[in-house]
């Protein structure tokens, strides 16, 4: 990486209560249950599980492989919602005048705000890049760009990384922000073991040299690196602020946090004195969270919000159709994957997965959710490096599909049995559908729709099933693939060693290059159908301008957003 000078179920079979499983902070509560409907399968329930997976693994083997120590916790899927009355400057003119307050309804409220030891992404998007700021962060486009730090040098072996930090930096309370604050942040994250604490497992020291300069020396390479330290763990906070973490915030950011009712919102607001060049345009800012999707809908049409993301696909025809409002998708790294079992009895047999790929018409698939959703033909989205389009590969070909389970010895009249197994935070519809196209070409499917605590026991933990679906939502999250103790049950050396390189990389082209190459081979084996890319929709009032539509149910900067009735 060379030198950035950037500027800027009903049936459940688990011995182990729900309850059980939420004290180790694996499976949803409540809320979460209600608010897993914003990549919708089927409607109202769905959401992805990568956070409490992650979560549960942590717990179960702490520190395993170098596959799980670049691993970055992701997040539950969430809900819209939201209802608040903004306010319009008079200004006296005929032209429109940029509104001081904007209301957004958004996803599941976070518990509380201490983002350090809080799991979820509702404090990502609402913090992060607002409250807090890192060294580095994240674009709309999901690569990465100068934050606290301007700019960063790399050493030729990829083992130092130098961070110059802009000048005058300080945080919302009057307090300088230098080297010592970035040194004693991310120290602090290793050795309290914060949320993301992993992924700086390969850091051996963090120095300052001077005020301005952070020195950041690797035990080896890691390509991953600067990705990471976008998230939780590059966050820069004041040693010498005394605040309570869980209801106060002070960061760095163009916002302050001026309140947080539980359950119900968080209102921002401008920081009039922030350092940098993302000031805030909207004075105000509030995020509403409510589980009602229908009143969330109700509220953006009667103008109490502005901004509802996200909204499906299928719900949003009626707002679309209405000239006061835009209706947009944004791209979003979930891959809804349909698992095959690696060393299932039937599906280790490569024709069987290959004729499932073929039997699937991921067209019709997409279509039935409105059509907003990305084909994907292989485990890296659009959004993360090394992307490919690999959707030639397995095209929906019932022909082929036939032959090969032919040749794995069945047929409509002697069909394949298998069983399918997945969480009903993701309803029935998906599973009816993939029932009725593989029963075309002679699979019958057994499908459970189990509650999510089941789903881990059976699929999860002990890796008892032939299929089954996760929406795996988190970005940058191809080790899974080379994890063979994963429940994917899927051991490719070749794919394992491609990884590693990538990981080792010393640039961004080699990085990426390596991915590309494991990924394809990933494909071609067929371990999985990657159903589609879950494509996030947003509704939002004519003279919105500035909202992220890409990310935004994971990374919401809100500096830029305006509204203009």
């Amino acid at each position: 990486m060379a030198e950035n000078s950037n500027s800027g179920d009903a049936t459940s079979t688990t011995t182990e209560s729900t309850e059980q499983f939420k004290a180790q902070g694996i499976a949803p509560d409540s809320n979460d249950q209600a608010d897993l409907g914003s990549r919708n399968v089927s409607g109202d329930q769905s959401g992805s599980t990568d956070e409490s997976l992650n979560s549960y693994q942590r717990q179960r083997k702490g520190m395993p492989s170098w596959a799980w120590i670049i691993a970055a916790i992701a997040a539950v899927a969430i809900v819209v919602g939201g209802v608040f009355a903004y306010q319009r400057n008079n200004s006296g003119s005929d032209a429109a005048a940029a509104s001081d307050s904007i209301a957004i309804g958004l996803t599941l409220a976070p518990t509380n705000l201490d983002i350090r030891n809080e799991a979820g992404t509702a404090l990502d998007q609402a913090l992060i890049g607002n409250v807090y700021e890192g060294l580095v962060a994240r674009n709309s486009e999901n690569t990465v760009v100068p934050a606290l730090a301007k700019s960063w040098t790399v050493s030729s072996d990829a083992k130092t990384y130098t961070f110059e930090l802009n000048a005058d930096e300080h945080f919302s309370n009057g307090d300088a922000l230098d080297s010592k604050d970035v040194v004693w942040s991310l120290d602090s994250v290793i050795k309290n073991e914060y949320q993301d604490y992993q992924v700086l497992a390969n850091v051996d020291s963090i120095a300052a040299d001077g005020a301005n300069t952070v020195v950041l020396k690797l035990k080896k390479p890691d390509a991953t690196l600067l990705w990471n330290l976008t998230g939780r763990a590059g966050l820069v906070f004041d040693e010498d602020a005394s605040y309570d973490a869980k209801t106060q915030a002070i960061g760095s950011g163009p916002y302050l946090l001026k309140s947080f009712k539980q359950n119900e919102s968080l209102t921002l607001t401008a920081n009039t004195k922030y350092w940098g060049s993302h000031q805030a345009k909207t004075k105000t800012v509030v995020l509403r969270y409510i589980t009602d999707t229908n009143a969330a809908i109700n509220a953006l049409k009667g103008n109490s919000i502005q901004v509802l993301a996200p909204i499906t696909e299928n719900l949003s025809a009626s707002i679309a159709k209405d000239s006061n409002y835009v209706v947009k998708a944004g791209n979003d790294t979930d891959k809804f994957v349909l698992a095959f079992n690696g060393k299932g009895s039937k599906t280790s047999d490569k024709r069987v997965r290959e004729a499932i790929r073929y039997a699937i018409d991921n067209k019709a698939l997409i279509s039935s959710r409105g059509g907003a959703d990305a084909a994907l033909g292989g485990p890296i989205p659009s959004l993360d490096p090394g992307y490919e389009d690999l959707t030639n590969l397995y095209p929906y070909d019932q022909s082929k599909a036939k032959k090969l389970l032919a040749e794995a010895g069945y047929s409509t009249s002697n069909p394949l049995k298998l069983n399918f197994e997945y969480a009903n935070i993701y309803g029935t519809d998906l599973g009816n559908q993939l029932r009725s196209q593989l029963k075309a070409v002679g699979i019958d499917l057994n499908v459970k729709v189990v509650e999510f605590s089941a789903w881990l026991q059976d699929v999860y933990t002990n890796k008892n099933y032939d299929l089954s679906l996760v929406d795996h939502n988190e970005s940058h999250d191809f080790y899974n693939w080379a994890n063979p103790e994963y429940y994917f049950n899927y051991d490719n050396k070749q794919v394992q060693e491609l990884y590693a390189k990538a990981v080792a990389s010393t640039s961004d082209a080699e990085y990426e290059s390596y991915l590309k190459k494991a990924a394809r081979l990933v494909s071609e084996d067929a371990p999985a159908d990657w159903l589609f890319n879950y494509r996030v929709t947003t509704a939002y009032r004519k003279g919105v301008t500035g909202f992220p539509l890409n990310l935004n149910q994971s990374l919401l900067p809100l500096w830029n957003v305006q509204y203009k009735a």
